[in-house]
């Protein structure tokens, strides 16, 4: 079928994690993204190794020091749909590229800017990263064992969901509204904002008392022990998720528990049970089952799960393995 954002256009400045993230979700469902890097910047990441890069439909290398690298920017932004940049509040503008110098060029042009603490507020010029935006926000007190330190759960949770996810969706709903409209738009998008919005839940279980303000004690962050995981006997771990009764109902059915599902002995079980057996005997046993199980895979082997290598979840380009286009869209 014909990628759904076949036809669109946007321009993305070259930076780190969730901008780029935002424009390869864009380029992989069809969007025609040209990728603007500047003059002598360097990324960590080799071009042929760096994913986020992928799907891009012209790479250039502008000066934006020099008035013709900047008039070649203004020329590609003036026949696009959107404009993605990841730099701190201010850099733009000093380029001669901020949304007022664009506007006369391309109304119609929805302008996403991505950072960390916003566009405005006490901390938007400071530096940071998703641990701080995530500290901030109340999540990263919540991530982490009872009585350990909170722990950041890698760069998911602020620069990409609470990011580069969330720039992705903006960037689609401005675009519409302007299709619509004629008129543009600028995206504020701030990844202490995005990380605060994927804590909706929480804040409601917190609200209806249904959460304690503090690591490990709860259903959903390790504070229960039918929602956790184990090591097995090889070394290797496996995730539990029997949360609701019938699914720990079936759990008890295919390991004859001694314990109930909230008897303070059973986490102690568990831990006692599955380190008698290696992971592939569990996964014998649980795997595919209402017992909500699944073995914890490394990113070496998570590729080779046959539900995974089904649904290509994983593709493997040039022999880069990598998390292919998500999610699937096919025809009615």
């Amino acid at each position: 079928m014909t990628k759904p954002l076949a036809g669109l256009r946007i321009v993305e400045f070259a930076g780190l994690a969730p901008a780029p993230f935002a424009a390869m979700m864009l380029a992989d469902h069809g969007a025609d993204v040209v990728r603007v890097e500047r003059a002598g910047w360097a990324h960590p990441i080799p071009a042929d190794k760096d994913i986020l890069r992928r799907g891009r439909s012209e790479i250039v290398t502008l000066d934006l020091k020099q008035a013709e690298g900047v008039a070649r920017a203004r020329a590609l932004i003036g026949a696009a749909d959107g404009l993605i940049e990841g730099y701190r509040p201010g850099v733009m503008e000093r380029l001669g590229l901020g949304p007022d110098d664009v506007r006369a060029d391309n109304p119609r042009l929805v302008y996403g800017r991505m950072t960390g603490w916003g566009q405005d507020g006490p901390l938007a010029q400071a530096a940071g990263h998703d641990i701080n935006y995530i500290a901030l926000a109340g999540n990263l007190h919540g991530y982490g064992r009872a009585e350990g330190k909170p722990t950041a759960p890698v760069n998911a949770v602020g620069d990409f969901g609470g990011g580069g996810m969330l720039l992705a969706f903006a960037m689609l709903a401005g675009i519409l509204k302007a299709r619509a409209s004629g008129q543009g738009c600028v995206i504020d998008c701030a990844m202490v904002d995005g990380a605060a919005l994927l804590g909706a839940q929480t804040f409601s279980l917190l609200a209806a008392g249904m959460w304690k303000d503090e690591r490990g004690a709860n259903l959903l962050d390790s504070g229960a022990a039918f929602y956790d995981s184990y090591e097995c006997a090889d070394g290797k771990w496996i995730a539990l998720g029997a949360l609701e009764p019938n699914f720990f109902a079936m759990l008890n059915e295919k390991l004859n528990l001694a314990s109930s599902q909230f008897d303070p002995a059973l986490r102690d079980e568990l831990t006692a049970l599955f380190q008698t057996q290696p992971r592939d005997h569990w996964c014998a046993l649980l795997e595919g089952t209402d017992a909500c199980f699944a073995p914890i895979l490394s990113l070496a082997e998570a590729p080779a799960h046959p539900h995974n290598a089904a649904r290509g979840t994983f593709t493997d380009e040039g022999g880069l393995i990598q998390p292919a286009p998500a999610p699937h869209f096919k025809d009615l």
